[in-house]
């Protein structure tokens, strides 16, 4: 019965999506980039942020938000620099960061992303076009514009495909949905995510972060190391939070209703999706 349901409430929710995006007028949704360190910028929209490299050599993307933005994602990317767009690389298998990968590919761009990315897309049954044609299963690096792309896999955190991007020269790190400032974590257990995993990567974003390093999230503002500490210390709380209510034999609605996420929610947002992910985790059932 859970399976069953796990399913009925995947496919609704996939249906929703899709007919919200059929809806949406793309035309009138603000696209901003923004400057981050030497030839590092990103670009803000609908969907994950995408960063990009760019000099003399070509431009880098890391993911592409959703597919009817392409033409003008690239336009904006063309008004900032019109080199050729090289790579684009994937964080992770969400459509809000590779809904751009078909156009992408068919414009003949190299698509890299970590194997367990290409495997879902196969299981998801993306087009030809939109998968990967390199993965990797522990990291890469991307050697273009005097800057090493250096491209690593993450323990299972918010997908079991989760990668970061350290450019290395303007030191800036994109870390994908794994960081976000806008909404509590999304710890996606459908697509292999883990509490613990999440825990260590943000542990693996703070130790390598220094004091000057810019930190681009999923969604949300630029950051600092000092932002995805709070974000991590957060979410120990809440976690070890709820996991003292499911020890105590505590329902769902009965989290819900705990205020386990009273403190933070000013700051990001409903926690609901977060608390589900959690609670799962910590072997509440649904």
């Amino acid at each position: 019965m859970r399976v069953a349901l796990g399913i009925g409430c995947l496919s609704l929710l996939a249906a929703g999506a899709a007919m919200a995006q059929q809806d949406r007028d793309w035309d009138a949704i603000p696209l901003t980039i923004h400057h981050v360190s030497g030839g590092v910028y990103y670009l803000e929209g609908s969907g994950g942020n995408i960063g990009l490299s760019v000099g003399d050599d070509g431009i880098v993307m890391v993911d592409d938000q959703f597919a009817p933005l392409t033409d003008r994602i690239l336009a904006a990317i063309a008004d900032l620099d019109d080199g050729e767009i090289r790579f684009v690389i994937n964080t992770h298998v969400h459509g809000d960061h590779v809904g751009g990968n078909e156009n992408l590919g068919r414009l003949g761009i190299t698509i890299l992303a970590n194997d367990r990315v290409r495997v879902r897309m196969v299981e998801e049954m993306y087009a030809d076009p939109a998968l990967p044609v390199l993965t990797y299963s522990d990291t890469t690096t991307v050697h273009l514009n005097d800057e090493e792309v250096h491209v690593f896999t993450v323990p299972p955190a918010h997908t079991d495909g989760d990668s970061f991007i350290h450019f290395r020269g303007s030191d800036v790190l994109h870390l994908g949905d794994v960081f976000r400032t806008n909404n509590f974590p999304y710890i996606d257990v459908s697509r292999g995510g883990t509490l613990r995993g999440t825990l260590e990567a943000l542990g693996i974003a703070i130790g390598m972060a220094g004091p000057d390093t810019l930190i681009i999230p999923g969604h949300g503002g630029l950051s600092t190391r000092e932002d995805v500490a709070e974000f991590r210390d957060m979410t120990l709380v809440v976690a070890e939070r709820v996991e003292k209510l499911v020890r105590d034999g505590a329902s769902f609605e009965g989290v819900l209703a705990a205020g386990t996420t009273a403190e933070y929610e000013e700051r990001w947002g409903d926690p609901e999706r977060f608390l589900t992910g959690l609670y799962t985790e910590v072997g509440g059932e649904l």
